[in-house]
């Protein structure tokens, strides 16, 4: 029942972050409109410099999406027509997207159910002559297998494109999310763990030769003005949107703290509720890697009862929640070309029907996550 001591939990709430920063955001808005450059320039450029110091890598480029980020990357490795780049059906659009709006093919390989990562065992088999790259995605904000996915990559000569849109500050064996490979790709779109006021994105190499390469990509393939040496696109980030970015990136590792905290209050309170032997036959939580270190972008379960029936009756009290992906991008109207059987990959189907994400949101109080918790304890045991 609707417990009427709790106001409305939203499943994100910019508003209450915002709140706490406002001033600052607003100042540096400021200086942008007073320079009137709103255009890559000093903002971009020293925003940029702080990301890669961040990740500790050598090059990063501002670009105007995380879309984006992946298909300059993709450009940048010259991936194209005839090509195939392995990657995960159960994913934002985007990851498989920017792969065929260059001509390329996405050769999809099922996930692993406990991460909902690709499943670094079944690439192997998933190469052909025309594999460049494989392109996996650190979901929900932890890194996929990156040593063994490294490994074949290096065996069979392939790209490695890391899709770290919900990964930034993640790390993989105290290394962080989109330094492994050979590019890294990242969104800043405004409910990431590091979001800006709009879209924008990243990219980052330490390859100084490709970065060169993308960041004139990202800007019409320009090697100097009315001069260009690649067909590229207009991908630059905005000068606001890297206004905001910078002040936002000085609270990222407090804010993936309270994530993480919040992850924690989650998991004694789901065994509170249900118990150790019960959980598991109705909840599956997220699990963590021992060599990984996950920043929780999202907090999600798998619901072995009802899921949609869950999320209907939260909903109704009052929770906000949100069903990542409900479609695997193997069964997507517009990949039917690809002939690829709905019973292919049953580990992303089956993650479609049965995964829900809970609030997490750094500011997020301890008292409604619990309250979270014991309704969702009330609705599968039949409680009042």
């Amino acid at each position: 029942m609707k417990n009427k001591t709790f106001k409305q939990i939203p499943f994100f709430d910019l508003k209450e972050q915002y709140s706490l920063i406002k001033t600052e955001i607003k100042e540096s808005i400021d200086k942008v409109l007073d320079s009137q450059v709103f255009i890559l320039g000093k903002e971009v450029l020293e925003f940029e410099t702080q990301i890669a110091d961040y990740l500790g890598c050598d090059n990063a480029i501002g670009v105007s999406s995380g879309s984006d980020a992946l298909l300059v990357g993709l450009m940048g490795l010259d991936i194209g027509v005839g090509d195939e780049v392995i990657t995960t059906p159960y994913s934002f659009f985007s990851t498989a997207g920017s792969i065929a709006r260059l001509g390329a093919t996405p050769v999809f390989v099922d996930i692993e159910p406990r991460t909902f990562n690709m499943d670094s065992q079944l690439i192997e088999k998933a190469i052909t002559s025309k594999t460049k790259a494989i392109m996996p995605v650190h979901l929900f904000g932890q890194v996929a297998p990156m040593d063994s996915i490294l490994s074949i990559a290096n065996k069979y000569n392939l790209h490695v494109i890391e899709d770290a849109a919900q990964a930034i500050g993640a790390e993989y064996k105290n290394k962080k999310a989109g330094t492994i490979g050979d590019i890294g790709c990242f969104s800043f779109y405004p409910t990431k763990n590091l979001g800006g006021m709009g879209d924008g994105g990243m990219v980052v190499t330490n390859d100084f030769e490709l970065a060169k390469k993308i960041r004139m990509l990202r800007n019409h393939g320009h090697e100097k003005k009315y001069q260009n040496k690649f067909i590229g696109g207009n991908f630059r980030l905005d000068a606001i949107q890297a206004a905001v970015l910078k002040i936002k990136l000085k609270y990222l590792d407090k804010w993936m703290n309270l994530r993480r905290a919040n992850a924690e209050i989650y998991r004694k309170k789901f065994i509170d509720v249900f118990g150790s032997s019960h959980l598991d036959k109705n909840i599956n939580l997220p699990f963590e890697m021992p060599e990984a270190k996950h920043v929780y972008n999202q907090f999600v379960i798998k619901v072995l009862a009802d899921r949609d029936q869950l999320s209907y009756q939260l909903k109704d009290i009052g929770i906000g929640t949100e069903i990542y992906y409900p479609l695997s991008l193997h069964l997507q109207e517009c990949f039917e070309y690809l002939n690829i059987s709905e019973t292919a990959m049953p580990e992303s189907k089956s993650a479609s029907m049965q995964t829900l994400a809970l609030p997490i949101y750094p500011e997020l109080p301890k008292k409604s996550i619990e309250y979270i918790v014991e309704n969702i304890g009330s609705i599968i045991f039949n409680k009042s």
